[in-house]
């Protein structure tokens, strides 16, 4: 199950022997022209058709997107203010210590 499996070898023949060089000039023969044909010019933008289902379809796709996303930044700021209170209350309550053991030397 968990031994390798390796392609099975190349059977295609040892590289070519080199072939002789042909000295001898052969006429070079001009290749005829070919006059291009007029071609019709592509459309600028291509034709989207939506139909019913469609726009209903990415209508709730979008607004499902917008829920998500606004679930997660509403819940990023909870967190936020949750996490400032509570240094907040800390900071009181130092405050208040500090104070308090500054008044009993």
């Amino acid at each position: 199950m968990f031994t390798p499996k390796y392609p099975p070898p190349d059977t295609a023949p040892a590289t070519p022997a080199p072939q002789p060089v042909n000295t001898t000039a052969t006429p070079v023969v001009p290749a005829p022209v070919s006059v291009p044909m007029p071609q019709t010019p592509a459309p600028s933008r291509t034709t989207i058709q939506f139909t019913p289902g469609t726009v209903v379809g990415v209508a709730a796709g979008g607004t499902a997107v917008v829920l998500v996303v606004g679930a997660v930044l509403v819940s990023m700021l909870l967190a936020v203010a949750v996490t400032a209170a509570s240094v907040a209350v800390c900071a009181v309550v130092l405050r208040a210590l500090l104070a308090q053991s500054g008044k009993e030397r």
